[in-house]
């Protein structure tokens, strides 16, 4: 865990650079956004739960990110947590805006993340998982997307990638040892 609060700090340093160029060409803004990209959307899919929806509201994210970038004001605080608060609000915004439809009167209230704190490095771990995911070779890699990104069983897994529901299981044991490896790694 300390490896990640390091990597949140050096995060937070790094940030400001990046963010005065975007500033100046809205076309640095991608570099930003692969920074904070698994964050934005370990923060998000934590709240809503849902796949597609988490997909939306980090969308927007961005889209709200980028338009009002110039009036973003460095205060020392990693840019995620900007993105963080932006993301709560949008969420917020989205029950709301269900509820409403749906007339139900009390609102649900979404809380905004500090850096620093548990939640924080929490979302931190998650988008170094998300990260090392991407690392898998390609069968593990699928087998651990549609086992635990889409809860599928085994056996509908088994049928998807047309392997033997013994394969998957193998290819999942592989995948969550590796997985295992290097995140013990990325705490150290």
């Amino acid at each position: 865990m300390k490896a990640l609060s390091r990597e949140a700090d050096d995060l937070g340093k790094n940030d400001r650079p990046l963010i005065e160029a975007a500033q100046r060409d809205p076309a640095r803004f991608a570099e930003l956004y692969e920074n904070n990209f698994e964050r934005v959307y370990a923060y998000v899919i934590r709240r809503v739960g849902d796949r597609a929806e988490t997909e939306d509201v980090t969308a927007e994210v961005f889209h709200h990110a980028l338009a009002n970038l110039k009036n973003y004001e460095w205060r020392g605080i990693p840019f995620a947590a900007w993105l963080f608060r932006i993301a709560a609000n949008l969420i917020s915004d989205r029950r709301q805006k269900r509820q409403h439809e749906q007339s139900i009167d009390e609102p649900e209230q979404i809380e905004s993340i500090q850096a620093g704190s548990a939640e924080f490095e929490e979302v931190e771990r998650k988008a170094t998982l998300f990260r090392l995911v991407d690392t898998l070779p390609g069968e593990q890699q699928r087998v651990i997307v549609l086992r635990f990104v889409e809860q599928k069983s085994i056996k509908e897994v088994a049928q998807a990638i047309r392997k033997t529901e013994g394969a998957v299981k193998q290819l999942q044991f592989r995948a969550l040892t590796a997985l295992r490896a290097r995140m013990e790694g990325a705490d150290a």
